[in-house]
C-alpha cells in the first residue's frame, strides 16, 4: 500500500470512479511507475521501479489493461474536464487534431497497417512502415513556464487499417470518419463552449467541414487548403415564382494560384508570431467562397493566402468555417497546430511511446491512449507542485536553456515522487551527514532527467 502525496492524489483521485477498489490500487501504481520509468513503458518496468520485481502475483497488474472493466472514453471526459480549467478566459477551446504512427509489427497485432512514415520520409523519398495509426485530440493551452502554448492530449483513438476491418467484416472508417465521430463526442461533452478544431491538410475535407458547421452549436474548423480547391460564388437570390430546384452554388471562382500570380491582387502586410515564436512580417489576402466536392453539398468557408515577401517561406492557403473570423486570427489558429507535433516527439523521447509490448487487442487499445493521457497528467501534477508558476530549468555551462520543456516538467514530478517517498521521515537536523547535498542532487538528476 503506497501513500501518494497530496499533489498526486489531487489529480489521480478524479479517475478513481472508473475502477473497482482493487483495480484502482493497481492502476495508481502503474501510473506512477510509468512516470518514473526512463526507457520501456511495460508493466514489468513499472513494477521493477516501484520495488515489486519479486511480487509473485504480478499478473494482476497485467489484468488492469487486458481484462479489467473500465471505460477509456469516460476517462477522456474526466481528463478534458481537468484540462479545461487551464484555458484563459479570453481563449476559446482550441483543439488540435493529428495522427501518428506507432511502429509495431507481429502477427498478433491485428489492427496494424502499412503507412507512410512521416518522420523518415522526405519530399523525394517515401518510407513505409508497419504500425498502428492513432488519431489524437489535444487541448492547446498556454502554460506559465513556456512562451509557446502546449498541446495536451485527452482523447486518442485507434484507427484500424482497411485490411484489418475487411478481415473482421467491419466497415472501414477513414481518418475523416474518426475525426467527425470524435469532434461530435467532444461537442456533446462541451455543449456550449466555443470550440476551434485545428488540423493539417489531411483534415481539409468538405465532409468534416460540413459536420463541424452543421452541429447545433457549430465548431470552427481551421485547416490548410489546396491551391486547386473548387471554390464557387454564393448562389444568387431565387427568382420569385420560378419553379424547379434552387441552385446550391453560383459561378466558379478563379483558381487560387491564378489569383496569387495576378499582379492586380492587393496584398495586405501583417505581422504574425510564427512557429519559432518569432514575429514575422507576412503578406495576406483573403475571401469567402463556397467549397464544393462532387457528392457533397457545398460549405461556406473563409480562406486566407499567406506569403513571405522575402521568399523564405512557401506560400500557403488556410481556411476557416467561421466566416466572421479575421484573416490574421485564422493564421494564428493554424500556427498553434504545430504544438501537436512537439507533443508526439516528447511522447517518444520521455514517455516511451513505441516501447510497449502488449499483443492483446484490449491492452493495445488502452496502453497508447494512457501514455498520451499521461503526458497531460504530468502537466497537471506539475501545476499542483509549482505554487508560484516558476519552473526550474536545468541549464549547463555549454547549454543555456531559456525556458522549460517537457523534460524539465517530468523531472520535477519524478523528483517530487522520489522525495515524498524516501525523504518523508528524514530529520531536518541529522546527527551525521552520510551524503552531501550536491551529491544527492546529482544522483536525483540522473534519475529524473534520464530519457
Amino acid at each position: 500500500m503506497y501513500n501518494w502525496s497530496q499533489e498526486i492524489q489531487s489529480v489521480l483521485s478524479f479517475f478513481a470512479p472508473l475502477f473497482s477498489n482493487q483495480v484502482w490500487l493497481h492502476a495508481q501504481l502503474l501510473t506512477v511507475g510509468a512516470i518514473l520509468c526512463t526507457r520501456k513503458r511495460t508493466v514489468t518496468s513499472a513494477l521493477k521501479i516501484m520495488g515489486l520485481g519479486q511480487y509473485p502475483q504480478f499478473c494482476n497488474y497485467y489484468r488492469v489493461l487486458n481484462r479489467a472493466k473500465w471505460d477509456t472514453l469516460q476517462g477522456a471526459k474526466i481528463l478534458l474536464g481537468l484540462l479545461i480549467v487551464l484555458i484563459p478566459e479570453h481563449w476559446p477551446v482550441i483543439i488540435g487534431v493529428d495522427e501518428t504512427i506507432e511502429r509495431r509489427k507481429g502477427r498478433k497485432i491485428k489492427a496494424k497497417g502499412c503507412y507512410r512514415d512521416a518522420v523518415r520520409s522526405t519530399e523525394n523519398k517515401i518510407v513505409l512502415c508497419f504500425g498502428l495509426k492513432w488519431i489524437s485530440m489535444m487541448l492547446i493551452v498556454p502554460l506559465p513556464w513556456s512562451r509557446r502554448p502546449w498541446a495536451l492530449p485527452f482523447l486518442t483513438a485507434l484507427a484500424s487499417s482497411k485490411a484489418c476491418n475487411e478481415q473482421a467484416g467491419k466497415r472501414h472508417k477513414t481518418t475523416i470518419d474518426w475525426t467527425r465521430q470524435m469532434i461530435m463526442l467532444v461537442r456533446r461533452w462541451l455543449p456550449y463552449h466555443l470550440i476551434v478544431l485545428v488540423g493539417d491538410g489531411s483534415y481539409a475535407a468538405v465532409a468534416l467541414a460540413r459536420c463541424c458547421a452543421g452541429l447545433p452549436v457549430p465548431v470552427t474548423l481551421v485547416s490548410r487548403l489546396r491551391l486547386d480547391a473548387a471554390l464557387y460564388d454564393f448562389p444568387p437570390e431565387p427568382t420569385p415564382g420560378k419553379r424547379g430546384p434552387k441552385p446550391k452554388k453560383g459561378k466558379r471562382q478563379p483558381p487560387l494560384q491564378e489569383r496569387i500570380d495576378d499582379p492586380n491582387t492587393i496584398w495586405v502586410p501583417v505581422k504574425v508570431i510564427w512557429y519559432d515564436c518569432i514575429e514575422r512580417s507576412l503578406e495576406i489576402f483573403s475571401g469567402t467562397s463556397l467549397w464544393y466536392t462532387p457528392g457533397q453539398p457545398p460549405v461556406p468557408i473563409k480562406w486566407v493566402v499567406v506569403r513571405d515577401p522575402k521568399g523564405k517561406l512557401r506560400t500557403e492557403v488556410f481556411f476557416s468555417t467561421c466566416l466572421e473570423a479575421s484573416a490574421v486570427q485564422i493564421v494564428r489558429w493554424f500556427i498553434l497546430r504545430w504544438n501537436a507535433e512537439v507533443t508526439f516527439e516528447e511522447l517518444r523521447a520521455h514517455l516511451g511511446m513505441e516501447t510497449q509490448r502488449q499483443w492483446s487487442d484490449l491492452a493495445i487499445a488502452r496502453t497508447t491512449p494512457i501514455l498520451f493521457a499521461l503526458y497531460s497528467i504530468v502537466i497537471l501534477i506539475a501545476q499542483k507542485i509549482i505554487k508560484d508558476g516558476v519552473m526550474q530549468v536545468k541549464s549547463l555551462a555549454w547549454y543555456n536553456k531559456s525556458e522549460a520543456t517537457f523534460s524539465d516538467v517530468i523531472a520535477l514530478v519524478r523528483r517530487h515522487i522520489w522525495s515524498s517517498r524516501y525523504y518523508t521521515n528524514s530529520s531536518t537536523q541529522p546527527d551525521s551527514i552520510l551524503f552531501q547535498d550536491d551529491f544527492l542532487n546529482t544522483l536525483l538528476d540522473q534519475l529524473c532527467y534520464a530519457a
